[in-house]
């Protein structure tokens, strides 16, 4: 790979940023249309009532609280390639933090639509609002379902933020290389940036000031989504491991979302100099370090609910791993836990058509892993009368395949409107090389 001169970043990202062509379009299209799908399938759910999906009694959670759980997940990436990564000086996350902190942005608005979605009667969401009112109706701020509400849209807030800082200076290069209504808008956008010392030197402090703020989320946010099963008191939930657990497996989803989403992208907007295939390997690497953790935890939760010698945790555990759901757990442990191992060969994890499998099998196997847990739990719990199955309906796996086109609709319109590499962090280490030598 030839070494890229700086005014090559600036040609090759700009140049992403063309008007699309018929193949864009077209999968835009039908990301649109898988939306709409969706949108008429809830419109029908609404009107027809909560019968439609599969859940009964004792099983009130389902596909889609399983889905809003998965979502969340899938934006942790963004904030550990681009914070985490950043504070460390680690280098190769500048190919890829920009994608990954849009996908940050998406997954979040994804998973905030499944709460109204699992609602049923959306129109009665502004009763749990905590605004005053006649009828003296506030949340229960002991709930963990209020602390999701604090820590999601705190970390949105923050998220958000953090990803239109790291443009500014990008968007002003893409105004200076563009002319007409393109050129004021993007003007706009740059908020007057000109690439002066001073600019520069507060916005590095501020750019380093939002990543350490947003390095805690990492840790809280998924901690906060696992104590609404941990802080219950049922088998299968009520259990210490459940926030490191959640926190690691999200860290897992998210890196594998993230080498989905780069491998075509890099095709298609010609960036293949820009994300190179060294930046998708060191992903890939610390992928093994992710599934080795979810390997152990999946060890330990058995472990202990054999140690523990409770009689209700240790049928639980034997009957979600030999009976019932069991192939869903097999799966997910094979899937998270030991498919990315394949990582430690070279060719595994360089090679464009196994990088991509493997990540989808990861992919698979969180959302299995986010399904077993919050079925299971609750289809066999203490007593054996209350024991019951669940399968999700039409309904629910339609709205499921809309949520990811809507997903993949803000980022394919991201792909094309927005620099999908970071412009000035790209060139860092030539222009330190260059200084270094100068002095």
């Amino acid at each position: 790979m030839t070494q890229l001169t700086l005014r090559d970043y600036n040609r090759d990202v700009i140049a992403a940023l063309s008007p699309g062509t018929q193949p864009y379009w077209v999968a835009v299209a039908l990301m649109l249309l898988g939306i709409i799908v969706g949108g008429v399938v809830w419109g029908y759910q609404i009107c027809a009532g909560m019968g439609l999906i599969g859940i009964n009694h004792p099983i009130g959670w389902g596909t889609y609280i399983a889905n809003f759980v998965f979502w969340i997940g899938i934006g942790h990436a963004g904030t550990l390639i681009s914070a985490i990564l950043y504070l460390f000086r680690v280098r190769w996350r500048n190919a890829i933090y920009r994608s990954a902190e849009a996908m940050t942005v998406f997954a979040v608005m994804t998973a905030g639509l499944f709460p109204l979605i699992h609602l049923g009667r959306v129109w009665v969401f502004w009763f749990i609002l905590p605004y005053p009112n006649q009828r003296h109706l506030w949340p229960a701020f002991k709930s963990p379902l209020v602390w999701d509400v604090v820590a999601v849209t705190t970390y949105l807030i923050i998220s958000v933020v953090f990803w239109y800082s790291g443009l500014i200076p990008d968007l002003a290069a893409v105004r200076d290389a563009t002319t007409g209504r393109r050129h004021r808008i993007y003007g706009l956008l740059a908020l007057g940036w000109t690439g002066e010392y001073d600019q520069w030197r507060h916005y590095l402090r501020g750019y380093a000031c939002l990543a350490a703020l947003a390095t805690p989320l990492v840790i809280s946010v998924h901690s906060v989504v696992s104590w609404d099963f941990a802080v219950s008191l049922l088998p299968g939930w009520h259990s210490t491991i459940f926030a490191p657990y959640f926190v690691v497996g999200a860290i897992h989803s998210g890196l594998a979302m993230v080498v989905m989403l780069l491998i075509p992208l890099r095709r298609f907007l010609n960036l293949r100099r820009v994300i190179r295939v060294a930046h998708l390997e060191q992903a890939a690497l610390l992928m093994i370090l992710t599934g080795a953790l979810m390997f152990w935890a999946y060890a330990v939760e058995s472990f202990i609910s054999w140690y523990g010698a409770d009689i209700f945790e240790r049928q639980f555990a034997a009957w979600r791993m030999t009976q019932g759901y069991a192939w869903a757990f097999w799966a997910m442990v094979f899937c998270n836990g030991i498919a990315p191992m394949a990582f430690f060969f070279k060719w595994a994890r360089t090679n464009l058509v196994s990088l991509y499998a493997i990540s989808f099998l990861v992919l698979l196997g969180m959302w299995l892993e986010r399904w077993v847990i919050v079925v299971t739990a609750t289809a066999h719990d203490f007593m054996p009368e209350n024991w019951s199955g669940y399968h999700p309906t039409w309904v629910e796996v339609t709205i499921s395949l809309a949520s990811v086109c809507w997903f993949l609709f803000w980022f394919l319109l991201f792909a094309k409107h927005l620099p999908v590499v970071s412009i000035a962090e790209s060139k860092e280490p030539q222009v330190s090389a260059a200084l270094e030598a100068v002095a």
